[in-house]
């Protein structure tokens, strides 16, 4: 019986600088850079390269092959020090890719807590990704998108640069998404549509109905002829029983900022 490696494997290579938690794992043919921060429980499989100022939290766990904190692939980026910071207990599987921000996107790419990033998925320089994300096997987030908490993006979908995935939203594979994708929606399709509110992943985190209703309350309004969305939205506003920190108003003051960047995505015209 072949009894496996504690600690760091003989093989790895760990630059002078780099810092290392309590009881960190690294495995045979790993690179650990000299800016590179490990939190305590931190766990590389095999072949794993993680370079620049580059932070892991507590626990997480990087599979064979990723790499993480390579320099970004933007032609404006020069080599100036900017960071890639990663949250706690995440799982980052084989062939991910996280980069570093840019000095003209505020320097940092940051991930949450508690993600999956699945096979082959990447997150490009000055992302900032929430807790609890998953991105599915071989997602690409371009430059400057935001995801939030609890979103869900399918299998080889692309994200253009700038757009944003709202909390507990889920977009299905093979998306194209090029405009926002509202809070607690489904959308899906090659140039993606709104499909509804995404019922499967609000029940299991304990939305009632009340929070629900409230939701398509607003949906309905929103997609309602005639009139334009400010005037849409302006009527949302005058709804009322929406708690100031509940699913209403955090649906509202996404739309009020998707109006404002590249607006969002609808249903089929």
């Amino acid at each position: 019986m072949i009894v496996p490696y504690l600690g760091i494997h003989p093989s790895a290579v760990i630059e002078d600088g780099a810092q290392l938690g309590q009881d960190v794992i690294i495995g045979p043919f790993c690179h650990v850079g000299p800016g590179v921060v490990l939190g305590d429980g931190c766990s590389l499989h095999s072949h794993v390269v993680i370079q620049g100022e580059t932070s892991l939290g507590e626990e997480t766990e990087v599979y064979p092959f990723a790499s993480l904190g390579a320099a970004p692939q933007d032609k404006k980026y020069a080599g100036e020090r900017t960071m890639l910071v990663i949250g706690a207990r995440n799982v980052i599987r084989e062939y991910v890719t996280m980069q570093p921000g840019t000095h003209g996107g505020g320097g940092v790419t940051r991930v949450g807590d508690r993600g999956l990033f699945m096979v082959g998925s990447h997150i490009a320089h000055d992302c900032q990704v929430g807790d609890d994300v998953i991105l599915v096997n071989h997602v690409s987030l371009g430059g400057h998108v935001v995801v939030e908490d609890f979103a869900i993006v399918g299998g080889l979908s692309g994200i253009h640069q700038f757009c944003r995935i709202g909390r507990h939203a889920m977009v299905g594979a093979h998306s194209m998404i090029v405009r926002d994708v509202l809070p607690y929606t489904t959308v899906t399709g090659p140039r993606a549509h709104l499909a509804g509110l995404n019922l499967v992943g609000l029940k299991r985190h304990g939305f009632d109905s009340d929070d629900r209703r409230q939701l398509q309350d607003i949906l309905d309004t929103l997609f309602a002829e005639p009139g334009t969305t400010e005037q849409r939205l302006e009527e949302i506003r005058r709804l009322n029983g929406f708690t100031s920190d509940g699913p209403a108003q955090n649906l509202i003051t996404f739309l009020t900022q998707a109006t404002q960047g590249r607006g969002f995505t609808g249903p089929v015209d």
